[in-house]
């Protein structure tokens, strides 16, 4: 499985916040961030901790965990809690406070050769986060030598499908409901013209 930019991640820690709690209001209030991540994320870290325990996933880091797990139905717990405790820790790092600047001219070449021009992108991005019917994320993702968007369900993760994941958009309800009830629209957008971090999808790409 190809990571991206994450280094090997250890499931033993829950991995530091990279800015403040409040750092990304107004569009994601702090309240939304302690507990997403304090809650939600801190969850899927310790629950999986508990499921590996004295098994022979103990030691693996988690993209390890999720290559020997997916797709098989008795691990699908472990590949579950595997798999979101990436997701959110890459979800993060697509974040960052003043997001949505000026791409690196490489990104923007292939933004440009792939989806026509960036706002293009960021309109797929909105409509694949829109149409993922429940919980899910939207990916921007390098396929092949192009870049995709694409949605996948619950725990799922574009590298199952040989794609290399640049950035995420999550779209479970517990990420944008304490701010933005049903408006999921709202969040998506606002994510996208405000908080979405380019340089870390630019580091993914080796920009």
């Amino acid at each position: 499985m190809s990571n991206g930019i994450l280094k090997s991640e250890s499931l033993q820690v829950l991995p530091f916040l990279p800015y403040a709690e409040n750092a990304l209001e107004p569009v994601i209030s702090a309240k939304t961030i302690g507990f997403h991540y304090d809650k939600h994320h801190k969850g899927y870290v310790d629950n999986l901790k508990k499921l590996v325990a004295g098994t022979r996933f103990a030691d693996m880091t988690l993209e390890k965990i999720m290559s020997e797990t997916a797709g098989k139905s008795d691990n699908i717990a472990i590949f579950n809690n595997a798999a979101q405790t990436w997701n959110h820790n890459f979800y993060w790092q697509s974040l960052r406070p003043s997001g949505g600047a000026e791409l690196a001219a490489v990104l923007q070449k292939k933004i440009e050769v792939s989806f026509g021009s960036l706002d293009a992108c960021k309109k797929e991005l909105a409509a694949a986060a829109m149409a993922q019917f429940g919980s899910g994320w939207a990916w921007l993702v390098m396929d092949s030598d192009m870049l995709k968007v694409v949605k996948t369900a619950n725990a799922e993760v574009p590298m199952t499908m040989s794609m290399k994941p640049l950035l995420t958009i999550d779209v479970w309800e517990h990420a944008y409901y304490l701010d933005y009830q049903n408006r999921r629209a709202d969040y998506v957008k606002a994510v996208l013209d405000t908080l979405i971090n380019w340089e870390f999808a630019a580091e993914n790409l080796g920009c």
